[in-house]
């Protein structure tokens, strides 16, 4: 097969080095940290205090339509090459957004800018691509939107108006609908509208918060404002309840359970592809993932080689495919992929945190049984791109053992008490279309269940999965604005690592005795393992 960039730390990639080393460090995004700390300088370069300032106001980041989201009807024969170019568009606005991270003195003295240099052609780039889209999808005869080449032009975010945390919440219970009781008490409560909209612009965007002295995420967050004491959170949580506001495993219909075991990541399987999304492509990710179970899987695996893969689920009836974005606390410590693309190079810096647990179990429908999921079919939950799309598809769970059935967050990152330990919750989407293992935008084949636990459209109730992730993270501290050792999710640059922007994957290679017997437990109300 192509490739799988597994790499075992060495004791030499985790020892910590100055602070200074880290954010001198090149590519997207880590020019920032030096421009954040002029900030407390009186002059760099003839770069004034006040000049500086001005900058960090104007522009904190890029926001482009998700093109691929909205690609809800694309030929089979044509989705390879649709899925390589949306793949494209993601690098073009990395590219960009580097860009603008690296011309911060440049947009000091030149209102225009960002606009002339960096948007207008980011535009042209990605409407070229986009013309590609159509030209792939039409030459095999499908139908294109035309409306997505409206899609093209993209917009600044300033940091005090975050898609994700001011227009993107206006969103909040679209899709979801439970889920978002999270999100709507946070986000209109005491943490988002005082902590995260004021504290970002004057503690961690402008004054320089973290990223002075302590490594940071290169930049590009997290800053103060995306972190919350937990202990100071009113109780947001309904006992017994998971995503969407569905009781866990039901008070009724399938009652039943099945956990499989597949370790933590041991192995150290990690790469920046998605299989799921840009198969094919290298870095298709930008970021970086954690893999258990399934231990062949990178953007260049087909479904038969995953099939025929090595897992490290003990049982091994279950070669599927699990992982999510690496989680990794900015403490100065720098990791094997310091100097790679998807790892330092695009501001994903920091000591990559191993989970202490990773709990994967799947439930049944509150309503009735659930049939079997067919082999390779893919879900992704949540979205990646979250901060600069809103909250539509978002799917996150923050908090802290002991706090679980208390508090859950979705708009910032949870500061644990001693003793404590950081979780990282996500339920999949529980209802399938009946036909298809994948869909033009990875969403549509799938569904979360209704209230009452029905699924929609004729789509069928299969067993949901819940990811359990728990991480032995040391406190960061919040001092004067700024946050000190912060920890936070890999993500793209342009998003900031903000905690809204966490995901999880899956790809279904149960044997077929494994799932009926998943499928048998489940509906007959055993708890099995």
């Amino acid at each position: 097969m192509g490739r799988n960039t597994r790499k075992r730390r060495s004791s030499m990639a985790n020892k910590a080095i100055a602070a200074s080393a880290a954010l001198a460090l090149g590519g997207g995004g880590l020019i920032w940290a030096n421009f954040y700390a002029s900030a407390h300088e009186s002059n760099n370069n003839g770069w004034s205090q006040n000049q500086t300032k001005a900058a960090a106001a104007q522009v904190a980041t890029i926001s482009c339509p998700d093109v691929g989201q909205k690609l809800t009807n694309v030929p089979q024969s044509a989705r390879q090459g649709v899925a390589t170019e949306v793949a494209n568009l993601d690098k073009q606005i990395t590219e960009a957004y580097a860009r603008l991270a690296s011309t911060r003195q440049a947009q000091a003295g030149d209102s225009g800018f960002v606009q002339n240099a960096i948007v207008g052609p980011l535009k042209e780039k990605r409407a070229a691509t986009i013309d590609r889209i159509r030209i792939d999808i039409q030459r095999v005869g499908g139908q294109f939107n035309t409306s997505l080449s409206q899609l093209a032009a993209c917009t600044t975010q300033n940091a005090q108006t975050n898609a994700g945390e001011t227009g993107g919440q206006q969103q909040g219970g679209q899709q979801n609908g439970g889920q978002q009781q999270n999100g709507g008490q946070q986000n209109g409560g005491q943490q988002q509208g005082g902590q995260q909209n004021g504290g970002q612009q004057n503690g961690g965007q402008q004054q320089g918060g973290q990223q002075q002295g302590n490594a940071g995420q290169g930049g590009n967050g997290p800053v103060a404002a995306d972190f919350v004491d937990i202990t100071k959170v009113q109780g947001n949580a309904q006992l017994g309840v998971g995503q969407n506001g569905l009781p866990a495993n039901g008070n009724s219909g399938s009652k039943g359970s099945f956990t499989t075991k597949c370790g933590t990541n041991g192995n150290d399987n990690h790469n920046t592809d998605n299989v799921i999304v840009a198969p094919g492509v290298a870095n298709g990710a930008h970021h970086l993932h954690d893999y258990v179970g399934n231990q062949s899987n990178d953007a260049f695996a087909s479904d038969q080689e995953l099939e025929a893969a090595q897992t490290s689920c003990q049982n091994q009836g279950d070669k599927s495919s699990y992982f999510w974005p690496v989680l990794r606390v900015q403490d100065g410590t720098q990791d094997f992929d310091q100097n790679n693309d998807g790892g330092g190079k695009e501001g994903n810096v920091g000591k990559i945190l191993q989970p202490a647990q990773a709990q994967l179990k799947f439930v049944g429908n509150k309503k009735g049984n659930v049939v079997a999921m067919p082999t390779a079919l893919r879900i992704i939950t949540g979205d990646a791109k979250a901060f600069v799309n809103g909250n539509a598809n978002a799917n996150v769970n923050w908090s802290c053992t002991g706090f679980e059935n208390k508090v859950q967050l979705e708009t910032q990152y949870p500061i644990c008490p001693q003793g404590s330990q950081v979780v990282r919750t996500t339920d999949f989407q529980s209802c399938w279309d009946g036909q298809n293992i994948d869909s033009a935008n990875h969403r549509t084949h799938v569904a979360f269940a209704q209230a009452d636990g029905s699924c929609a459209n004729g789509f069928k109730a299969i067993p949901q999965l819940q990811v359990r992730l728990v991480y032995n993270v040391p406190a960061p501290k919040l001092e004067n604005g700024t946050v000190v050792n912060p920890y936070a999710v890999d993500s793209f640059p342009e998003n900031l690592h903000k905690p809204i922007t966490d995901h999880n994957d899956f790809i279904n290679f149960f044997s077929t005795n494994t799932m009926n017997q998943m499928v048998n437990c489940i509906n007959t109300g055993k708890k099995c393992q």
